[in-house]
């Protein structure tokens, strides 16, 4: 009997665990998985790198440091301040070009497909070299004895700050000269200047790829005449007081003028004026007329 009660234990267990474990109603339907769980990596993508360097293949210089001028992206102003390693190098630079009559020097900037433009020059690479081109003037170097060129570069990669380390390349090279060039693009500039027109009491400058190009010989213009100025004149319609419209052309000459500095043109190589409604250039008495009269005229003097 006690042998009968061991069996039918035996026998029971059996059953119910056939039943909870291997039963057709209790075997899941969803397979598994013999895969190992993958794990998910990031490639690393370093930023490009340019230091600083500047040789002259005919003469003794030779210049480098790792430091160079940085720009955030889509931005003509380099980050501030700059280290006192460059500024050291630049120095180095501006006394050997001191002691040199025949030398020139070229800043190219780079500039990639990604980034917007909103400077008043053709690209941001321009941009940037004429940024950086101001601040060799305020080190003391001549305008006249530089160059400023922009390059696409759609290999330079940003830091994870979205921070183009260096993107410029400069050059020594002989001093050319220019004058006849350089004569024939003022003859050119007065005889063609930038027209921004507007509505009325608007003021906005979007300069068209055309303007832009205009922009940067102006510029470049400026830098090799001595005594040159960029000269900006408000104009109005005869609609209104004519005293209310001598300052409403004057406040739109000073917002030109303030939006050529903030993108790199120095205050003072630029004269803002007003000749209100007294020049026009078309029919008041028409809508088209007072369009074309409200203007603001970029050229030189």
């Amino acid at each position: 009997m006690y042998l009968l009660g061991i069996l039918l234990t035996i026998l029971l267990g059996t059953y119910f665990s056939w039943k909870l474990c291997c039963s057709p109603h209790e075997v899941s339907d969803t397979p598994v998985s013999n895969k190992t769980e993958e794990e998910v990596t990031t490639v690393y993508t370093p930023p490009t790198l340019y230091p600083f360097s500047i040789k002259d293949d005919n003469g003794d210089l030779s210049l480098k440091t790792n430091d160079n001028f940085n720009f955030e992206k889509s931005n003509l102003n380099f980050l501030t301040p700059i280290s006192s390693n460059l500024d050291i190098e630049i120095d180095k630079l501006k006394d050997y070009l001191s002691s040199k009559q025949n030398k020139s020097v070229s800043i190219t900037g780079y500039y990639t497909d990604g980034e917007k433009n909103d400077s008043p020059y053709p690209n941001l690479g321009l941009a940037r070299a004429n940024s950086v081109k101001n601040y060799f003037v305020n080190k003391g170097i001549s305008s006249k004895i530089m160059n400023t060129f922009g390059q696409k570069n759609n290999e330079m990669i940003p830091d994870s700050l979205n921070v183009y380390h260096g993107p410029l390349n400069f050059k020594i090279a002989e001093l050319k000269d220019d004058s006849d060039e350089i004569n024939k693009l003022g003859a050119y500039i007065k005889a063609n200047p930038i027209v921004l027109n507007f509505d009325t009491g608007e003021f906005k400058i979007d300069l068209t790829p055309e303007e832009k190009q205009e922009m940067a010989d102006i510029v470049r213009y400026l830098d090799k005449v001595d005594g040159a100025m960029c000269l900006i004149t408000g104009h109005t319609d005869s609609s209104g007081d004519a005293a209310i419209n001598m300052g409403l052309g004057q406040g739109r000459a000073d917002d030109a003028k303030k939006h050529l500095i903030k993108n790199g043109i120095p205050a003072g190589k630029i004269i803002a004026t007003s000749k209100g409604e007294t020049q026009p250039i078309a029919d008041n008495n028409t809508e088209e007329g007072k369009a074309a009269n409200r203007r603001t005229v970029i050229t030189i003097k």
